[in-house]
């Protein structure tokens, strides 16, 4: 419900933002210490997923109650629009960074280390590895996860949600509530099966793939020293 009023709509001071950085904080912290075997950790986790619920309900029961009331005007409603157009351009461009540096480790880098002037100055005796590779002082292969199976089910769920959101979202235009709310019902139930397929996803990885989180074998002096001087000059000509 949008207002006649030609006033730019400004919120009072929240308290939200405080419990969502709180949610963070607990959230990252619990997995730190599950990961390292801490008792505590997964329950660390549960109550930061607690307090992330809370505060989405109570925020997001917060604007729908200012929408309701008439408090926002078109330019509010533009704001909008612009706010959720810079996040999905921000979650494009993170993708895409995330891809292009697999691409370039993949393709350029790890051959490049492994042959020619390259070789010869930096890593002398490397052998570029078979990919994956499985990380610095990790001997131990892994297998890759093919593209279909759950993968592929995933990305057509993804897919799906696209259109049900949607469906939704006309459903508000045309001030239908049924529709909006059983567009809004498929869309979360799609997102939780999502979710459930991706931990299974992990689960099996973990168990039968070998992506394990283990850790880095330290490097010997030794091995590192002769190289020493070549690294001083080179950084020195830069």
């Amino acid at each position: 419900m949008l207002s006649q009023s030609t006033r730019y709509y400004l919120p009072e001071p929240s308290h939200w933002p405080v419990f969502g950085s709180s949610a963070l904080l607990l959230m990252a912290l619990g997995a730190v210490l599950w990961m390292n075997g801490v008792a505590p950790g997964p329950w660390v986790v549960l109550a930061g997923m607690a307090v992330l619920v809370y505060m989405m309900f109570g925020w997001f029961g917060t604007v729908i109650r200012e929408s309701e009331g008439g408090s926002f005007n078109k330019q509010v409603d533009v704001s909008f629009r612009w706010g959720m157009s810079w996040f999905i351009f921000s979650e494009v461009m993170f993708f895409a960074v995330f891809f292009g540096a697999l691409f370039y480790m993949r393709v350029l880098s790890v051959p490049w280390l492994g042959s020619g002037d390259t070789m010869e100055q930096l890593w002398p005796g490397f052998s570029a590895p078979n990919w994956p590779i499985s990380g610095p002082g990790i001997e131990e292969t892994f297998s890759p996860m093919g593209a279909w199976g759950i993968p592929a089910v995933n990305t057509l769920i993804l897919l799906t949600s696209g259109v049900t959101v949607t469906w939704a979202h006309w459903g508000l235009i045309k001030n239908n509530r049924a529709q909006l709310i059983w567009g809004l019902v498929a869309t979360v139930v799609l997102g939780m099966l999502f979710l459930g397929l991706q931990a299974y996803e992990y689960v099996e990885a973990y168990h039968e793939l070998n992506l394990t989180w283990k850790p880095w074998k330290p490097v010997s002096m030794k091995k590192v020293a002769p190289y020493a001087p070549m690294f001083s000059v080179r950084l020195s000509s830069w």
